[in-house]
C-alpha cells in the first residue's frame, strides 16, 4: 500500500471464480486454467464452471514463493562456489 499498489482483501474461505483468481495473480485467465488443469491448484466444479478457494490461491502463491527464493538464494551462492566472490 504505501508504495501505491492496491490491495485486495479476500476471506480465506470465499470461493472464486477464474477471472477473479486471474485478477488476483495478475495473470490471464486461461493461464490460471491450465494451473487448474495441471493440478497446481486446487478446484471444484459446479455445473461446468471451476470454483475455486481463496486458501488453495494463497497455498499455490507461497509454494511458488518458497521456489522462487530458493533459487535466488542458489544463484547468489553461486559466485561463490565458482571462487568469483
Amino acid at each position: 500500500m504505501a508504495a501505491g499498489q492496491g490491495v485486495t482483501v479476500v476471506p480465506a474461505h470465499a470461493e472464486l471464480i477464474t477471472q477473479q483468481a486471474a485478477q488476483i495473480f495478475n495473470v490471464s485467465r486461461p493461464h490460471v486454467i491450465k494451473l487448474f488443469d495441471e493440478g497446481h491448484i486446487e478446484y471444484r466444479l459446479v455445473g461446468r464452471h471451476r470454483r475455486i478457494l481463496a486458501s488453495s490461491l494463497i497455498a499455490y502463491q507461497r509454494s511458488e514463493l518458497g521456489g522462487a527464493r530458493n533459487a535466488a538464494d542458489e544463484l547468489a551462492a553461486l559466485p561463490e562456489d565458482l571462487g568469483l566472490y
